[in-house]
């Protein structure tokens, strides 16, 4: 017969305050639930820590109930597949909150992840490669990742917070033209002698052939769009003159 479970930080914590919740964390949660001998008391414990995974409950209690669960036999390897598994249904910003404190609970170090992973964590699409090719044309750092290189070209371009590409012109005797989606971070599109304008996620800008504009990340946020290459004829692009750290100041 497994080891009975008591309870009593519902009492000390809220007994005065909240009797009847202090009971029912005490004596019906864990002196009732708990013991209830149909699953096991590890079982319990990697169900506790995924259900408040997925409720997005990080604090002291899933370090506790980390804890618990290792203390009831869940070793690191299990707890890293739970975690694993749990995160391609519940997110995964998720998984890697969960995995800090895991990590922690384990005894194990973690190495610090960078903004750019952070930002990673965010966003649906790959940040890809450093954009050298067409690094020329861009004040900052931008990346590149190819989504479809087939029928319509389609690719994510990431800037680091201050980064935007030159001014530039899509040319095409016919057709052309470029569209843009963010799908994540801030960052603004302009065209020649118009106001910028804000884009977020979910925001879609179309470019015509001819139009002479630039895009980029504000100055204090990554930002990621889509690029769609709209088929056209005799099609190419003009790099010109960068924005001027003037009018790239005016953004907020």
């Amino acid at each position: 017969m497994s080891e009975k479970i008591v309870q009593t930080a519902g009492r000390e914590s809220l007994g005065q305050f909240a009797p009847m919740f202090a009971h029912l964390n005490d004596d019906v949660l864990f002196g009732e639930v708990w013991n209830e001998d149909v699953l096991s008391v590890k079982t319990k414990c990697i169900i506790t820590v995924v259900s408040l995974m997925a409720s997005g409950i990080t604090d002291s209690s899933l370090t506790y109930h980390l804890q618990n669960a290792k203390n009831h036999g869940v070793t690191r390897e299990e707890i890293a597949a739970i975690i694993t598994h749990a995160t391609m249904y519940v997110g995964w910003p998720k998984g890697w909150a969960v995995f800090r404190l895991a990590k922690e609970v384990w005894n194990e170090e973690i190495a610090e992840t960078s903004e750019k992973d952070r930002y990673q964590n965010t966003i649906f699409f790959p940040i890809g490669k450093p954009n050298d090719g067409f690094a020329q044309y861009f004040i900052g750092q931008s990346y590149l990742a190819p989504v479809s290189t087939e029928q319509v070209p389609v690719f994510n371009v990431t800037f680091e917070p201050g980064c935007r590409n030159n001014w530039h012109i899509h040319h095409a005797k016919s057709g052309g033209g470029q569209m843009l989606i963010c799908v994540g971070g801030r960052g603004y599109y302009q065209e020649w002698g118009k106001e910028a304008v804000e884009m977020t996620p979910g925001s879609v800008v179309n470019i015509p052939a001819e139009v002479k504009h630039w895009h980029g990340a504000a100055p204090d946020s990554w930002f990621s769009h889509l690029a769609v290459e709209v088929p056209g004829e005799e099609s190419s692009n003009e790099w010109c003159e960068p924005v001027s750290e003037e009018e790239y100041g005016k953004l907020k």
